[in-house]
């Protein structure tokens, strides 16, 4: 890449077009334009989340999507059933899924995708562990379903280099990345490959150990790992390891690869009227899968901005049905909301969040983790939850109850969860999370009802 090339990406910050409420403009204030048409040729598009994570990642990168053109029933987000790695490739391990399964399940994904559009060639944008099933799918004879291969983040060339653990997925050195980096040139031929990644605050790819349990141990990657031979390889500069594919700037270089020109606005565009649905998963053993959850209840109310509290009785009530469903929930893009998550065997979680300014059907909820050991003695446990992004400090604002906490880590961003617990005098009472400008306030229910507050941040 040409050093005016990569001043211009890492100076993004300073673009107009990213000014605006929570760091971005990321939705309008008053009634705005139509969403631009989009390009005749642009291709559909299948989003491919990370190791642990599910479709609900892409919820805004899709809403900015939709808001230049691109039709919903034009775009797929898939959930792996497992979506976390085995420790080794080769040996079952209960709830994980290997490389080939992540390949056979992405396969089934393209051709559903082909067969309800009618497109010959699909568009497939990776972040993390994501992007390994794209490559190996293209590799391995899946070049002619996809035209653009989009990998945000991706640890191509593994997350460390080392003689050990060859079995591990994110070794470079192991089978798995050797066959797909093998040769001169690293993308496979008929397929237009771009990589997008942080300068330098991606967690998983640094040169020290420390993030994956052995500090001061060369990892044998840099921050130039998720690069590819043969790519277009772009450095969208101080971003972190998911902000690589759900951040704007991120958003600006995936559409106009794909569309072969400029997004004709960053901020999403809000309907008139929003409906919500999704999925309830399952979390076995604390284990994260994708497997849907039956008879769970969902319970959706319109709360106030700045108290939290519900503003009559809720807006939706229904049960997840065999597959998992829940919904559809009709809300106005304005309202603040509680979702309660109420499963058999599982916390009681009350969602807070921010206003959903357009519609989707991916609005997945997974119950909060067991209270453990560590909320002992706890009134009330409160979680300030990031999905799309981590925790930076001291590049971003973080505040909890009115104060910094404690359990973020400066430096290069690796958390994207924060906690606090509160005595027993001090449950029912308001807590306001804040993430740089978007604000959530939640209220503190009581840990001794099995009950655990989630401020989850969108933007």
């Amino acid at each position: 890449m040409s050093v005016s090339r990569r001043l211009i990406l890492k100076s993004a910050g300073a673009l107009p077009l990213l000014a605006g409420p929570f760091g971005v403009s990321a939705f309008a204030q008053t009634a705005p334009a139509a969403p631009a048409p989009a390009p005749a040729e642009m291709p559909p598009i299948l989003f491919v989340h990370g190791n642990g994570d599910h479709a609900a990642l892409w919820i805004t990168t899709m809403w900015r999507m939709e808001s230049n053109g691109m039709p919903r029933d034009r775009m797929f987000a898939i959930n792996f059933t497992n979506p976390l790695a085995r420790t080794d490739d080769k040996v079952e391990q209960a709830d994980r899924s290997s490389t080939e399964d992540q390949r056979r399940e992405l396969g089934e994904a393209i051709k559903e995708l082909k067969r309800r559009t009618g497109a010959s060639r699909i568009a497939l944008v990776g972040n993390s562990r994501g992007g390994n099933p794209i490559r190996s799918y293209i590799k391995n004879g899946g070049g002619a379903d996809v035209s653009h291969a989009v990998l945000c983040g991706v640890p191509n060339h593994g997350v460390y280099d080392w003689d050990e653990g060859l079995g591990g997925e994110f070794n470079g050195r192991g089978p798995f990345l050797r066959g797909l980096n093998e040769g001169e040139n690293e993308v496979t031929p008929g397929t237009a490959f771009l990589t997008l990644r942080s300068d330098g605050l991606d967690k998983y790819a640094q040169a020290d150990g420390r993030f994956v349990g052995k500090p001061g141990t060369p990892t044998g990657v840099t921050a130039e790992g998720p690069a590819l031979k043969g790519a277009t390889n772009l450095v969208l500069g101080a971003v972190d390891h998911r902000e690589t594919a759900f951040h704007p700037r991120a958003f600006r270089e995936i559409y106009k690869f794909i569309a072969g020109r400029e997004p004709s606005r960053i901020e999403i565009v809000p309907e008139a009227a929003v409906t919500l649905s999704g999925l309830v998963t399952a979390t076995p053993g604390g284990v994260q899968t994708n497997r849907p959850v039956s008879g769970a209840s969902v319970d959706v109310y319109r709360v106030s901005a700045d108290t939290g509290e519900r503003i009559g009785g809720p807006i939706h009530s229904s049960q997840a049905g065999e597959d998992g469903r829940w919904g559809p929930a009709k809300v106005e893009p304005s309202w603040y909301l509680e979702i309660v998550l109420t499963s058999a065997g599982s916390t009681t979680t009350h969602f807070y969040r921010s206003p959903f300014p357009r519609s989707s059907d991916i609005v997945h909820l997974r119950a909060a983790r067991p209270l453990g050991p560590a909320d002992a003695g706890a009134g009330a446990v409160v979680l300030m939850s990031r999905p799309r992004g981590y925790f930076g400090l001291p590049r971003d604002i973080v505040l909890i109850d009115g104060k910094q906490p404690t359990d973020v880590k400066p430096d290069v961003p690796t958390d994207s969860v924060t906690t606090l617990r509160l005595p027993a005098a001090e449950a029912g009472r308001p807590v306001v999370a804040v993430f740089n400008q978007e604000r959530i306030v939640a209220r503190a229910w009581p840990a001794s009802e099995n009950r655990i507050a989630v401020a989850e941040l969108t933007y």
